[in-house]
């Protein structure tokens, strides 16, 4: 039987299965999330990674728009003073998430329990 006939998708190592004849499309194995699923579990997990991810695109995309305005300033300290920038959202958020998570395990919880007692 040639491939091109073949109407059963095929199974990969990993479990992942690959175009068939009659689709044209890759299919999710079964028990996996999507991308979208995947996603709105981790923000729900950890709320700061978007946070700082969102924050290094704006950032980015804030010195990308000024990049005209730059002056003399040589290209490559533009974009090193970008990354900096960018850097500083990300490091930002992980400290707050940090910082909340230190509250909550810890301050919160403290209060609880003198409350208890």
């Amino acid at each position: 039987m040639d491939w091109a006939e073949d109407s059963e998708p095929q199974l990969l190592t990993s479990g992942a299965r690959i175009m068939s004849a009659n689709k044209g499309w890759w299919v999710p194995p079964e028990g996996e999330d999507s991308v979208s699923e995947k996603f709105l579990r981790k923000t729900r997990e950890s709320p700061l990674v978007p946070v700082g991810v969102g924050g290094c695109l704006a950032v980015a995309a804030y010195r990308i728009y000024r990049l005209k305005a730059r002056g003399s300033t040589k290209m490559s300290i533009h974009l090193i003073h970008t990354r900096v920038a960018a850097q500083a959202c990300a490091v930002g958020a992980v400290m707050l998430g940090a910082v909340y998570t230190m509250y909550r395990d810890y301050i919160k919880r403290t209060a609880q329990d003198a409350g208890e007692k």
